[in-house]
């Protein structure tokens, strides 16, 4: 494989190598919920405000999330799921989409009898979440949006062309396959469950701006200096939440942009300390 045609491939598949190794669940529930057709894993942590975690593509709760737990739940209900085909969360015989994924994630509150909950998206997680929010506004509280885009364009051309040559091989033999079968209610659907993974992924998708500043609640963008999302693109998005400008002349938007420095997609998540000093004064405030 080229660089162009292995980059995403090798991010993934270390990302889970990494963030998998020696996670505890000391979940105080887990469980499936009946969501629009779906048996959707979650699992709870701790008690207070409820936090929602969504995890990116292919990945699980530990491999996104094992690290920050147990800290988001000294504080909060953190409620943490896999999505559909992800995880313990079988597939079913239903397109993969934004939309499918966002109704979904309100099923899972409806469920937990939970009216309105903080929300963390990471890739894949972040946009699903920022689709929860038009879809379901009144579900959604604050946002924190972690290395993601809102439309396909928003990624690197670099990240953008490495989507367009995924192929299912290129993940056989690697920890994403280790840790699907070790977790999967059907671990023989692991080529079905990425083929159709990799076709969603490579399909274009704009959530609108439009829908975007009609989004209620304040959002915490945070990104890696290199972590494959253009700077121009987060820029458009921090604004189209009232950021931007000097802040001199007119009222800071209680929404916020980090940058977090020497950091790319798959280190991002590892840095724990850094994710929290901004995640928890954020959520903090009324």
């Amino acid at each position: 494989m080229d660089m162009k045609t292995s980059l995403l491939t090798l991010m993934l598949i270390f990302n889970l190598a990494i963030s998998s190794v020696a996670q505890t669940n000391n979940a105080s529930k887990t469980g499936y919920a009946p969501v629009n057709g779906l048996k959707m894993y979650y699992e709870i942590h701790g008690e207070g405000r409820p936090l929602v975690l969504v995890h990116g593509s292919f990945m699980t709760i530990p491999a996104n999330y094992g690290q920050l737990i147990p800290e988001l739940a000294k504080t909060h209900k953190v409620i943490a799921l896999e999505l559909q085909g992800h995880g313990r969360s079988a597939d079913i015989d239903r397109p993969f989409s934004y939309e499918n994924f966002a109704d979904d994630v309100a099923g899972l509150l409806e469920y937990l009898e939970i009216e309105k909950a903080d929300f963390i998206g990471y890739s894949l997680g972040g946009t699903i979440t920022l689709q929860t929010a038009i879809a379901h506004p009144e579900k959604v509280g604050k946002i924190i949006f972690i290395s993601s885009a809102f439309k396909d364009t928003g990624w690197s051309s670099d990240i953008q062309q490495s989507i367009a040559n995924l192929t299912v091989g290129q993940f056989e033999g690697t920890p994403i396959q280790t840790i699907y079968e070790e977790v999967a209610t059907d671990p023989g659907n692991w080529r079905d469950f990425m083929s159709k993974m990799i076709a969603f992924e490579k399909q274009p998708y704009d959530l609108g701006l439009s829908n975007i500043k009609a989004i209620p609640g304040p959002v915490l963008i945070i990104k890696g200096d290199y972590d494959g999302v253009d700077m121009t693109h987060t820029m458009e998005l921090f604004e189209a939440f009232g950021g931007g400008g000097t802040g001199m002349m007119e009222p800071l938007s209680p929404s916020g942009f980090a940058v977090i420095p020497s950091t790319t997609h798959i280190t991002l998540m590892e840095k724990t300390e850094d994710l929290l000093d901004f995640i928890q004064p954020f959520l903090a405030v009324d």
